[in-house]
């Protein structure tokens, strides 16, 4: 109880801003499918300034959970076809980069600090690290962890942010390249944001990702204790 009460009186804001960018993905998808009812010629026959509106803008709103990221994929691959797919992938970048700097100053290093009491889970965030890269596209890979919420988990973990890029952009290569493709088939934009049919090979691509996400993050934190336990009890031994 102790512990708990510690964690949210030292970390309120941080537990709050993971909380809302759990809720916001599902508040953004909701209104963003009803204004494309609505208004389903609203992204054709774009100047190129407004499409490169575009890209910024959703970079910024995939950072803040106000667009998730499988919405951005099917509506960009909808409305641009394959040409807007380097425009997505920069937008992902973005918002990645966006994500970690707010994130960062969000907390000021309070989660990181508050951990150092805790010698045990210290260590095995520092082993984390080690794997930094690994753990970033297992996280990336599910379709099932929100994107601006594993953002905000690996900043305040301090991950190194030239690693946290690349290992974003790739972990979220292959189900934003299939949620893309489901786009660039669809024939009306709303049946495909409320009801995207994956069919039975991409219903198994999706539930593979999942597998590989769990079962890897699962290994790469349990290599990490393993190892802080092998060096806490190798510094007993030496004391």
């Amino acid at each position: 109880m102790a512990f708990i009460k510690e964690l949210f009186q030292k970390n309120l804001s941080t537990l709050l801003s993971m909380g809302m960018l759990v809720a916001m993905p599902v508040i953004g998808s909701s209104s963003l499918s009803y204004l494309l009812y609505r208004n389903q010629e609203l992204l054709q026959r774009l100047s190129p300034t407004q499409v490169l509106l575009y890209f910024v803008l959703i970079g910024v709103t995939m950072a803040f959970a106000l667009t998730p990221t499988t919405f951005v994929a099917l509506v960009t691959g909808f409305y641009f076809d394959w040409v807007g797919l380097p425009g997505m992938v920069v937008a992902y970048a973005l918002a990645a980069l966006v994500g970690y700097e707010v994130a960062s100053r969000l907390d000021h290093g309070k989660m990181t600090a508050f951990l150092s009491h805790f010698p045990k889970a210290a260590a095995v965030m520092r082993e984390l690290k080690n794997d930094s890269l690994q753990l970033i596209i297992l996280t990336r890979i599910s379709p099932v962890l929100p994107f601006a919420l594993m953002t905000f988990v690996l900043a305040v973990m301090r991950i190194d942010r030239r690693r946290f890029m690349v290992g974003s952009i790739l972990g979220m290569l292959p189900r934003s390249l299939f949620f893309y493709w489901l786009g660039t088939k669809a024939q009306d934009v709303f049946l495909l944001v409320r009801s995207p049919d994956t069919g039975t090979a991409g219903k198994l691509l999706l539930i593979s990702l999942i597998v590989i996400s769990l079962f890897g993050l699962y290994y790469i934190f349990n290599r990490a204790l393993k190892r802080a336990l092998g060096r806490s009890t190798t510094d007993k031994e030496i004391y």
